[in-house]
């Protein structure tokens, strides 16, 4: 019989019996670079947080205090002490059926101020990139004009413009001597038009300056897909601004809301019975033309809460959708 031999094994390698036998490992997780520089930049600021603290944390602070006192003129005088009332203040105004109107007035108009604002600045920002360079100079240097004209001035010449028996708004639209700021309704739509036509230089110059950062490319692929000028906006620019156009809403909802100055102009103090009032407005009139000046700051301090609940909701939705601020 023929002997047959069985070859032995071969041998595993070590670098194969190595991997086996090593124990598994869990990878360590990267940490992200570290920001540089330290207290270095906040040395650079600290010149610009100086004049902030003294220009804003002290107002705040008096404003604070002030809406916890009774502080009224007598008080001013000196003819009667000073007394702290707590939070009597802002239960006797929660209780003024007319706040609630006012507040109510103020948040509509300030809405509608804010859509028109960025209707008005985003359609022209757009129109600035599809004239030519004199026209579009010539937008932007009457834009500019209206953006530094003062507020008071600028209310003036729209009350000039609509006036019933001089202006000659109701000889071209055939109105005769219609009074504009006699009714509730006409009369916020007349402030309305002039804050839109103050407040929107801001926001087409920055969504301007946002588009032409766009690359060229990605709006022509758009146009060759076959992309209306509108699904462009809705579709492309839209969500490649939406970071600047955070920016302006949030400045044209602080600007909006506490708007006083065209209210009180144009409808000499708040219109026929408080009609047109406003937050603003009615602050004004609490603290100084009624000597209360405790619910006055009361009202500024409500004022400010809201103003920093808004802002601190939209900026946490746009870090909520991957936008860095």
């Amino acid at each position: 019989m023929r002997r047959t031999t069985v070859a032995p094994p071969a041998k595993r390698s070590a670098p194969a019996t190595a991997a086996r036998r090593a124990p598994a490992t869990t990878p360590s997780r990267r940490r992200g670079p570290r920001p540089r520089g330290g207290w270095t930049p906040w040395l650079y600021l600290a010149p610009a947080l100086a004049v902030l603290g003294a220009l804003l944390v002290y107002p705040v602070y008096q404003l604070g205090l002030i809406s916890f006192l009774e502080y009224t003129q007598a008080q001013v005088s000196g003819g009667e002490p000073t007394r702290f009332r707590g939070l009597a203040n802002y239960t006797d105004l929660f209780a003024d059926d007319q706040f609630g109107q006012v507040l109510l007035a103020t948040v509509g108009f300030a809405a509608a101020c804010v859509l028109g604002t960025l209707a008005v600045g985003c359609a022209l920002a757009v129109l600035l990139t599809r004239v030519r360079a004199l026209p579009r100079l010539a937008l932007l240097l009457a834009a500019l004009g209206a953006w530094a004209t003062p507020t008071i001035t600028g209310s003036t010449v729209w009350l000039f413009l609509f006036d019933p028996d001089f202006g000659p708004v109701n000889r071209l639209l055939g109105l005769g001597d219609f009074s504009w700021t006699y009714g509730r309704y006409s009369a916020f739509l007349l402030v309305l038009l002039e804050v839109v036509w103050c407040s929107f230089p801001f926001v087409m110059i920055t969504v301007y300056a946002g588009i032409r950062a766009v690359p060229g490319e990605v709006l022509e692929a758009a146009a060759l897909d076959g992309a209306s000028q509108w699904r462009i906006w809705r579709s492309v620019l839209a969500p490649m601004l939406r970071p600047i156009l955070g920016i302006v809403t949030v400045q044209s909802v602080i600007w909006d809301f506490k708007v006083f100055t065209q209210i009180y102009v144009m409808t000499g103090g708040g219109g026929i019975a408080g009609q047109n009032l406003v937050l603003n407005v009615y602050a004004y009139q609490k603290a100084f033309a009624s000597s209360q000046y405790s619910l006055g700051s009361a009202i500024g301090v409500v004022m400010l809460l809201l103003l920093l609940a808004v802002t601190l909701g939209y900026l946490r939705l746009l870090r909520r959708q991957g936008e860095e601020l």
